[in-house]
């Protein structure tokens, strides 16, 4: 693999990419077995397999028979002895040099995940081959990519090694910018706005890079989806500032890092031409309604991150998209990645994920349907290539970074079959989001609740900019409470209905009937301050975390108080619901 990894920057071949994907997935079988049997190859006299017994045993049986499944709580006792500078063969054969942080926007702070140059290899396998198959149905020339990336902190741990967000440590190694370079859509920000202290100031001169090389623009890409939007909503507010930057060839004083601005003033020209061609654009637009074409004309595709927690977002990036395709980017986390999107014509509602089968050993926890008609897990998993067409599963994987049997805690579909790999479907996590005591609702069913919800704002051009949950534990009886963010003022009769359809479009059964006996007290729906959300991302960001990594935690738990005081104190309005009165 190191050797493909290597030649890209020498020559990009789409084709002989896919090829080698269609031999990949010929024969998963053969190949998990080889993948398994080289990672317990490498890491088989490290600590924590030595205890379970293999004996330099590396068949999957074995394995499967020896090797407990696990958690990252299991694991967090071995990875702190590595970050504190234990440097013996506790995880991985070879030492751990680089912790990943994950985006802590779901347990209210950040878990440390191993990191190595055999993720980075995968990261860059991932990459290539869903960019041959993208290409191949939207191809680009020789343009840039404006991209929302933005490097967190890094910092190094008691023991020495550099800690980043897992997007972060990829945007670091000098092997992303040589294949970007490589696939012909470079940044067009330098390297000192993506790696910037200030994101505000970061984001202000991306916006300005895109416009500078405006002709240029082939994709509009980050991470997730909601750093697009919150980028195209700062800059209906900021639009007149970067036209006089450009008019005047003079870096506005907002802007405040040295070396930002040094990078900028290299870039940056006086040039009337370009600042009244988009000043007309902005003015000409009706409600900032296809705003991404009309600032970059040559744009072919918008990619990011595009389902789960992100699916909220899609409704307004289309407003900005205009007629542009929205491509969703391929299925990974923090601990590693799991498919390619090879399908990329589909619409995120229904993109899937073809799994690689080297890059990882994968095994699948099946969810079954028990009496009272709830999903529960399966107690033995099953492999790759015995997974079945439209059943739900749990992902356990096994990683070349020191992750044995590692629940990810995603729920996914089985929706085809590519050769012999499975293509996924992105369900939810597998945590249950909003459960007070039978009731079951997940992030999936509070986005749908939401979506009907905000049918009612529709009459009033209004829209829901951002949304979380909470279930308050201390009142009786408990309850759920809903927080929104809205676009403008609406009326408390609006409101009111708003929150009614919210706590009937709850439907899962154990809900329902805890509504109907007051077991679960009435629904709250709380409208917040606007920029209350941006005020969560600030917290994230106070903590380390990357904007390009941030995804709004769709329930706030118990125990993070400093999300739970942030909404609090911006509530303006509150209403709970007479639906089950």
């Amino acid at each position: 693999m190191k050797m493909i990894v290597e030649n890209i920057e020498k020559k990009f071949d789409g084709e002989e990419v896919i090829k080698d994907f269609e031999v990949l997935t010929k024969d998963v079988g053969r190949v998990q077995e080889e993948t398994l049997q080289k990672i317990l190859e490498e890491n088989g006299e490290t600590e924590y397999l030595k205890q379970w017994g293999l004996n330099g045993r590396t068949d999957a049986e074995t394995f499967k028979a020896c090797v407990p499944i696990v958690t990252h709580k299991n694991l967090e006792p071995y990875i702190q002895r590595i970050a504190d500078g234990d440097f013996s063969s506790i995880l991985t054969g070879k030492s751990i040099e680089t912790i990943s942080l994950s985006s802590g926007t779901t347990q209210g702070k950040p878990k440390f995940v191993p990191f190595n140059d055999e993720l980075m290899e995968s990261t860059m396998q991932i990459f290539k081959t869903s960019f041959a198959f993208r290409n191949r149905e939207f191809p680009i020339g020789n343009g840039k990519a404006l991209q929302f990336i933005y490097s967190s902190k890094q910092f190094k741990t008691k023991g020495g090694l550099a800690a980043g967000t897992a997007t972060t440590n990829v945007y670091r190694n000098a092997q992303f910018k040589k294949t970007m370079k490589a696939m012909s859509t470079p940044c067009c920000s330098p390297d000192e706005v993506i790696f910037g202290p200030d994101f505000q100031q970061s984001l202000y001169c991306h916006l300005l890079c895109g416009l500078i090389f405006r002709d240029e623009v082939h994709v509009v890409s980050s991470t997730f989806a909601h750093s697009i939007v919150h980028a195209f909503r700062t800059f209906e507010q900021v639009w007149e500032s970067l036209v006089v930057d450009i008019r005047e060839g003079v870096l506005s004083s907002r802007v405040t890092v040295p070396s930002i601005r040094l990078a900028m003033t290299k870039l940056l020209k006086p040039d009337p031409e370009l600042a009244d061609a988009i000043y007309s654009k902005c003015l000409s637009l009706s409600n900032w309604c296809g705003l991404i074409p009309e600032l970059f004309p040559n744009t072919k595709y918008i990619y990011g991150i595009m389902t789960g927690s992100m699916e909220p977002y899609l409704k307004k990036l289309r407003h900005y998209a205009g007629e542009l395709p929205l491509l969703s980017a391929d299925y990974g986390s923090s601990e590693g990645w799991v498919g390619v999107n090879i399908n990329p014509k589909l619409p995120p509602e229904m993109v899937t994920y073809a799994v690689l089968p080297n890059i990882g050993y994968f095994e699948f926890l099946p969810l079954e349907e028990n009496v009272n008609g709830m999903m529960e897990q399966a107690t033995s998993p099953v492999g790759l290539t015995e997974v079945k067409l439209g059943e739900e599963y749990e992902i356990v994987f096994t990683n070349f970074a020191g992750l044995y049997r590692y629940r990810l805690g995603d729920v996914v579909k089985i929706k085809g079959f590519h050769n012999g790999t499975p293509e996924l479907q992105f369900v939810c996590r597998s945590n249950l989001l909003l459960s007070i005591n039978i009731d079951k609702n997940t992030e999936k069913d509070l986005q749908l609740a939401v979506e009907a919800a905000a049918k009612h704002l529709i009459d009033e051009k209004l829209e829901v900019v951002d949304f979380t949950s909470h279930v308050n534990i201390s009142a009786d009886p408990r309850h759920y409470i809903i927080f929104w963010e809205l676009s403008g003022e609406a009326t408390d009769e609006m409101l009111q209905d708003c929150c009614n359809c919210l706590d009937k479009s709850f439907i899962d059964a154990g809900y329902v009937s805890s509504r109907k006996v007051s077991a679960i007290g009435a629904l709250e729906l709380r409208i917040v301050k606007r920029g209350t959300f941006h005020k969560i991302l600030d917290h994230f960001v106070g903590l380390g975390g990357a904007v390009s990594q941030f995804k709004t935690p769709r329930c706030v738990g118990p125990k993070n108080s400093s999300l739970i005081q942030i909404l609090s104190t911006n509530v303006v309005k509150s209403y709970s619901s007479t639906a089950f009165c």
